[in-house]
């Protein structure tokens, strides 16, 4: 009896564009996927060439998009789900996106405090020949 509570449960987290969430997708879902990835690539390169917007609008733009776009691939590409079967694919996509996220701030950082910390250019070495 507990068997027809569970099925809509478990068909719930089913991901998009595949059978039965277990991994491969349906030719359907790759088609969906593959749309959604060209109308986002081509709303940010739209956003890159429009003059209605601020520079500071069209990299928050570009960055949403291609938020967008790398939800789009984790879904329908590489079928990232909140399944069961699909933990350690969650759990390996959240380390490597912390690690990646410490790399990029870390660049930020660095670059940011590189020019306080260089020598002024008049106080450079002179070699002696």
């Amino acid at each position: 009896m507990t068997q027809p509570l569970l099925a809509p449960i478990e068909s719930a987290r089913v991901t998009p564009g595949t059978h039965d969430g277990q991994g491969h997708g349906s030719l359907r879902g790759y088609l969906v996927g593959y749309f959604v990835a060209v109308l986002l690539t081509i709303a940010s390169f739209l956003a890159a060439e429009t003059s209605a917007l601020t520079p500071s609008s069209v990299t928050a733009a570009i960055t949403v998009l291609a938020i967008a776009q790398m939800l789009v691939h984790l879904i329908f590409f590489l079928h990232i789900s909140t399944s069961p079967h699909q933990r350690t694919n969650v759990l390996a996509f959240a380390v490597t996106a912390l690690v990646v996220a410490m790399i990029v701030a870390g660049s930020l950082w660095i670059m940011s405090h590189l020019e306080s910390n260089m020598m002024p250019s008049g106080q450079t070495m002179q070699m002696q020949p």
